[in-house]
């Protein structure tokens, strides 16, 4: 694997703003493939003009100009060193007429939280750069199977935002600090920062990204990209570096609704080593060949106002505007109270932690040396001004303290958190609006990177109800607030997945909100970091 950054260089923070950047130069080929869909992407390559090769390339130059020169988000860790010749087998396909479908010759990308057999899967940590598993996971074979080009792997939070509550999401000791594309100074948010900048500035078509509570739904709302949280047990998580069995899972990341179609409609299968995937093939789909413009018209909408700043409730009121103009019926609920959620969802990561972590590490290779939780801590403690620059590992610790999965405390805490998020919590506001789906703010607008202080959250959060129940989360870009992105969520109860893609979909061509971005040194407005709560 060849990492691009120095060590030396890894622990290093997003540049002044002060200093301006210059959105890079790419080469035609990488012009060319800007804000591409995979319609767009598959009829170029069916002209003949174009082979997956070129493309691939054309990708590999975007992130070359733009992830590591010219405004370097640092959102890819590595790409693949057979990225072409994946590419190239995919001509051949097409070629001799044998496409394995609509991913066929498509690069996408992988966070680096999740085993390919090219590149080493580190998490962002330095503890894991010998991870040479040498091995896909399951949801990555069903990618290859369908002739998906595996581009390379990217950045994230390290540990995917669970070593501490004081973190600084998109910072990584591997791949340094990711930066948004739309304000340069601003959080690309966690912990899929990179899958969500790097599709953002069309560095691939689409990406995989990992939700255990917020790290997909929060980079696609704040990098203008549509998300998708599936329902727990659609897609494997064997061979994923976990947090929680009881909320990991990984999820499709894109410029539109489509595309996340596309990609999540590739992703889903049942995988014997993941027994929560048991019913997975039943909902198999093509969930592209679903979506309807008029999916909207005549469906109840629940819908609920966090408190938020004056303008993202605008936008808000706005999209609920546009709501009705595409024909659906919101109705107001008020969120549940809901008491002791976050205490109880608190108590499952911490314990679910520190054992499915061991249970991934001891898969590893001998060029591993860290086998536990604690192992991990007691690198992290020796490795200090690499690994802890910023923020230290409190979140850890408290894992390591825990007394495993069989303990009633941890049991307790798993029933009453399912039960509050699911049955009284988006159950019961469904139930009071007589509605299919949820809608509300996905979080507020990114806040500035702030290594001293760490997250700086601004506005409202809609990820904890449906991370904790296993619920579908979508999230799909409604514009710009103050020049930073925003996204509306379309939430709903277990497999409903296929649902919330055809409303956000329907929201979508009603609107057309997303902006691309321009990689401005800072938000146009000046939006100081709000704190939320």
């Amino acid at each position: 694997m060849r990492h691009w950054l120095a060590v030396a260089a890894l622990v290093s923070a997003v540049p002044a703003a002060a200093q301006g950047v210059v959105p890079a130069r790419v080469s035609a080929a990488g012009a060319a493939v800007a804000e591409k869909s995979i319609d767009e992407l598959q009829a170029m390559l069916a002209s003949g003009k174009w082979t997956s090769a070129r493309l691939t390339q054309a990708y590999l130059d975007r992130i070359e100009a733009i992830d590591r020169k010219g405004p370097t988000l640092r959102s890819v860790i590595a790409v693949a060193p057979n990225a072409l010749e994946q590419a190239r087998a995919s001509d051949a396909r097409r070629k001799a007429g044998k496409l394995l479908g609509p991913l066929d010759g498509i690069p996408v990308l992988i966070k680096d939280n999740i085993d390919i057999k090219e590149l080493p899967t580190t998490a962002g940590s330095l503890a894991l750069v010998d991870n040479h598993v040498g091995r896909d996971a399951p949801m990555v074979m069903l990618l290859r199977v369908q002739g998906a080009v595996i581009l390379g792997k990217t950045n994230l939070s390290e540990w995917a935002n669970i070593r501490s509550n004081n973190s600084m999401s998109g910072w990584s000791a591997v791949g340094g600090l990711v930066k948004n594309p739309y304000a340069l100074d601003r959080t690309a948010c966690g912990s899929s920062s990179g899958s969500g900048a790097a599709v953002a500035a069309s560095l691939a078509a689409v990406a995989v990204g990992t939700e255990t509570d917020g790290s997909v739904v929060c980079p696609s709302a704040m990098n203008g990209l549509v998300g998708l949280k599936p329902t727990l047990g659609m897609v494997s998580r064997t061979h994923v570096v976990p947090i929680s069995h009881s909320q990991d899972t990984p999820g499709p990341m894109g410029r539109s609704v489509k595309d996340v179609a596309i990609l999540y409609s590739a992703m889903i299968g049942m995988d014997p080593d993941d027994p929560a995937t048991i019913d997975a093939n039943n909902y198999r789909s093509d969930y592209a060949a679903e979506l309807s413009a008029d999916a909207l018209k005549g469906i109840r909408v629940g819908y609920w106002k966090p408190e938020m700043s004056a303008d993202l409730a605008a936008r808000f009121d706005k999209a609920l505007d546009e709501l009705r103009a595409a024909g659906a019926i919101p109705v107001e609920v008020k969120m549940p109270e809901l008491k002791g959620l976050g205490d109880a969802e608190s108590e499952v990561l911490y314990t679910e932690l520190r054992d499915d972590l061991a249970a991934y590490l001891a898969t590893t290779p001998a060029s591993v040396k860290v086998r536990t939780l604690a192992d991990v801590i007691a690198f992290n403690e020796a490795n200090k001004a690499a690994e802890m620059p910023f923020f230290g590992q409190e979140s850890f610790l408290k894992a390591e303290k825990t007394r495993g999965t069989q303990d009633p405390e941890y049991l307790g805490a798993r029933a009453k958190s399912a039960r509050l998020a699911g049955i009284e919590g988006i159950g019961a506001m469904l139930e009071a609006a007589d509605a299919q789906i949820l809608v509300t703010p996905t979080y507020g607008t990114p806040w500035l990177s702030d290594p001293a202080h760490g997250d700086q959250f601004s506005g409202p959060s809609a990820s904890e109800l449906p991370a904790v129940s296993g619920y579908p989360h979508l999230t799909v870009p409604m514009g710009l607030v103050g020049g930073l992105p925003a996204g509306l969520s379309f939430i709903g109860t277990a497999d409903s997945d296929g649902l919330l893609l055809r409303a956000g979909y329907a929201y979508e061509q009603a609107t057309h909100a997303r902006v691309a971005p321009r990689y401005l040194p800072s938000a146009p407005a000046d939006l100081g970091p709000q704190k939320r709560r």
